[in-house]
């Protein structure tokens, strides 16, 4: 969503953060920038006039020009004005109310309104356990209510029994009543939209309110919409009253103008994104993250939480014991593939990561996308439990009937055999020699140069052996981490899924690590070692 943006702020703060002092004019010249990209990715022009005021008031005062690093000062300022443009704080669905709780959903026709009840009801049902009934109020769009039905016998939550004729407002007066009977906790109306705003709908909207007294009303707005989103958004407001705001489709092309827009327009907070169209693709809002994927800054709490949803402890820890005695067969690379995929693949884990934002076209010009693991993933599927226990046995005619099986060709099969069989004997080579963390070191090292990312990574198998550091050294690299953003809050202990990332010293507070194949060596990331 916001690639775009990010190319450009980051040129732009690039520039100055390469010199040794700033003066007035140098500011105002980067200010003129940032403007002009906010502009390009439609956010509306007084939250753009606004923004940029702030951070001139700031960024001209002689504690910038004066300080040690100026350039740092100033992109810690737009950092800073960004996260109070996006909310400062992110706001969960508030709760605290007599049950049912009654949640309403509004917006215009094709936002993404039903399918994203259906995603709220699930991610309340299995994260916090709470008895939720789905009910649809849409009776102009053809099989709407049909449609809410059959996401609920997807998502196993209740849905309201469709009785034909009835109105809207009955529709949520029955809705309210079946909840109290039944004892459920919340109660989602899925509204009607339409394809503009029109006074029918608002009558409407006010109508179903004042019958179901709702606790939270909702806008789902299509983030692609851009400068659009913004008068729907005070429209909605100014007519019903809504208490907070949905994004949907905030992993398409869009520019982002409509996240940045929205929230310092109506005052209202974004509390929900929609990263995908499955029923698990709904995030909570936190302006800080969003601010530092925006700068480049990278994600690393997100990344945290994605691995502790998709990691099983149990077969992380037997993975681990396993690897430790030297041993690493077909199945064990297609696992820790398809936990990659789990998070998001290659290209998701390397924007949320610092930096690494702008290797990913790099990657794919060097083939390393997620198309690869797919297809590498294929090609093991397509062998025996024989052939993936033993490559070995893998020879021409075998390799004839994988390719078809796969679609794939002997060459890709040959690809994936050297792959494998370069981590296998670095297993092999580093088995019984100290624990796992110096084990996935010299594995990801060596598979990063393997894969010939040595030179075009930087940081990977570059770092120093932070076992050799001395205290000041290490306290030394703390502080940096730390002053990254890094080093404190994050869950530590976590489960050793994916090679590379952690174990020796890919991210603090991971000991054991997330494990990405061909990303790591001794820490992967420079400045963000686990103290010894």
């Amino acid at each position: 969503m916001f690639e775009s943006l990010q190319e450009r702020l980051g040129s732009i703060l690039n520039g100055l953060t390469g010199r040794g002092a700033l003066s007035e004019a140098d500011v105002s010249a980067a200010l003129r920038e940032v403007r002009r990209a906010l502009l390009e990715a439609d956010v509306a022009l007084e939250v753009v006039r606004s923004f940029t005021d702030k951070v001139r008031e700031k960024a001209v005062g002689a504690a910038v020009l004066k300080s040690i690093k100026p350039g740092q000062m100033v992109v810690k300022i737009v950092h800073d004005e960004l996260v109070e443009m996006l909310g400062a704080e992110g706001v969960a669905i508030d709760l605290n109310a007599p049950a049912p709780v009654v949640i309403m959903m509004v917006g215009l026709q094709g936002s993404g309104k039903t399918t994203t009840s259906a995603k709220i009801a699930k991610r309340m049902t299995e994260r916090q356990g709470k008895k939720v009934l789905m009910a649809s109020l849409d009776t102009r769009r053809p099989a709407a209510q049909e449609q809410l039905r059959q996401l609920g016998e997807q998502t196993k939550v209740a849905t309201l029994p469709i009785i034909a004729g009835q109105t809207p407002v009955d529709i949520a007066k029955r809705a309210v009543q079946a909840a109290k009977l039944g004892g459920h906790d919340i109660v989602i109306l899925d509204t009607a939209g339409r394809t503009h705003i029109d006074e029918p709908l608002m009558v409407e909207m006010a109508d179903i309110k004042k019958a179901s007294t709702p606790h939270e009303i909702l806008l789902v707005a299509d983030s692609l919409t851009g400068q659009d989103a913004v008068n729907l958004a005070k429209n909605f407001d100014d007519r019903v009253g809504i208490t907070g705001l949905v994004l949907t489709r905030m992993d398409g092309d869009g520019r982002g103008g409509a996240a940045l827009s929205m929230r310092a327009v109506t005052g209202k907070p974004i509390k929900l994104i929609g990263t995908g169209e499955k029923m698990d693709g709904l995030e909570e809002f936190h302006p800080k993250r969003i601010a530092d994927r925006i700068l480049g800054m990278g994600d690393i709490v997100s990344l945290v939480e994605k691995a502790a949803e998709t990691i099983d402890a149990e077969k992380a820890a037997a993975m681990a014991k396993k690897m430790q005695s030297g041993k690493f067969d077909l199945n064990d690379l297609a696992d820790q593939l398809g936990q990659m995929q789990k998070m998001g693949g290659m290209g998701g884990i390397m924007g949320l990561m610092p930096g690494m934002g702008k290797m990913k076209d790099q990657m794919a010009a060097a083939g390393l996308d997620d198309k690869m693991f797919g297809r590498q993933l294929a090609i093991i599927s397509s062998m025996t439990k024989a052939e993936r226990a033993n490559p070995d046995l893998l020879k021409h005619s075998r390799k004839k009937r994988i390719a078809a099986g796969s679609g794939t060709d002997a060459a890709e099969i040959n690809k994936l055999l050297k792959m494998h069989r370069g981590m296998a004997d670095m297993m092999k080579a580093m088995g019984g020699k100290g624990k796992g963390g110096g084990m996935m070191r010299g594995l990801m090292g060596g598979l990063a140069n393997k894969m010939g990312l040595g030179g075009m990574m930087p940081g990977m198998g570059g770092m120093p052996d932070l076992s050799k550091m001395d205290p000041k050294q290490l306290e030394a690299l703390q502080k940096q981490a730390e002053a990254a953003g890094l080093g404190k809050g994050l869950p530590g202990g976590m489960p050793g899924g994916l090679p590379g990332l952690g174990g020796g010293g890919g991210l603090p507070g991971l000991p054991g690590g997330l494990k990405l194949p061909g990303l790591g060596g001794p820490g992967g990331l420079p400045g963000l070692g686990k103290k010894k």
